[in-house]
């Protein structure tokens, strides 16, 4: 392996990561749950300043990553859920979001033209605040905190996921509207 797969393999990790973050969150080893989270957390910062500074940025990479925080975070929503930590609402929500998108630049992709899969600001902020509330969340299983604090999160993260969504939709049906066919 070359130094320019590096991001890639940094993927791959937190890719892994994900079978023991869920088989610790179901067996309620939280503090062991929230390092791991953290680890794959901060892997992804890594693997996107590798890719970045050094001009390591691959086609796998750019599909990889996004694949990566969708499997770990989807994941963790759903065993959240699936322990009456978070409402599973919020779960179809976040799900309903990533189908439109995949739809959407299916679409896109096979109707109008290639696409160049760049995440958006309110994307990016979307994740920051899903991957923040599943820090609550199980932080909340170790701590005292006060209980409005995740159920603020949640409709917070809830606002993020629908604008996100929105913007996608609206930003590549203006795309597709100004594309000369």
């Amino acid at each position: 392996m070359n130094l320019r797969q590096l991001p890639n393999a940094i993927s791959i990790f937190r890719v892994l990561l994900v079978f023991p973050i869920i088989y610790l969150l179901l067996d309620h080893q939280y503090l062991q749950t929230l390092v791991l989270f953290v680890i794959a957390g901060v892997s992804d910062g890594v693997d996107g300043f590798l890719a970045k500074h050094y001009g390591w940025q691959t086609w796998l990479g750019g599909v990889l990553d996004p694949l990566a925080d969708k499997f770990l975070l989807l994941s963790c929503f759903i065993a959240l859920a699936w322990m009456g930590l978070l409402p599973w609402w919020l779960v179809v929500l976040v799900l309903l979001r990533d189908v439109a998108i995949i739809a959407g630049a299916t679409y896109y992709y096979f109707r109008v033209d290639r696409i160049d899969a760049q995440p958006t600001f309110l994307s990016k902020f979307n994740t920051v605040s899903q991957i923040g509330l599943v820090v609550v969340v199980i932080l909340a299983e170790i701590v005292s905190l006060p209980p409005w604090l995740a159920a603020a999160m949640i409709v917070f993260v809830a606002l993020t996921t629908i604008s996100s969504g929105l913007d996608y939709v609206v930003a590549w049906s203006r795309k597709a509207k100004q594309h000369p066919r």
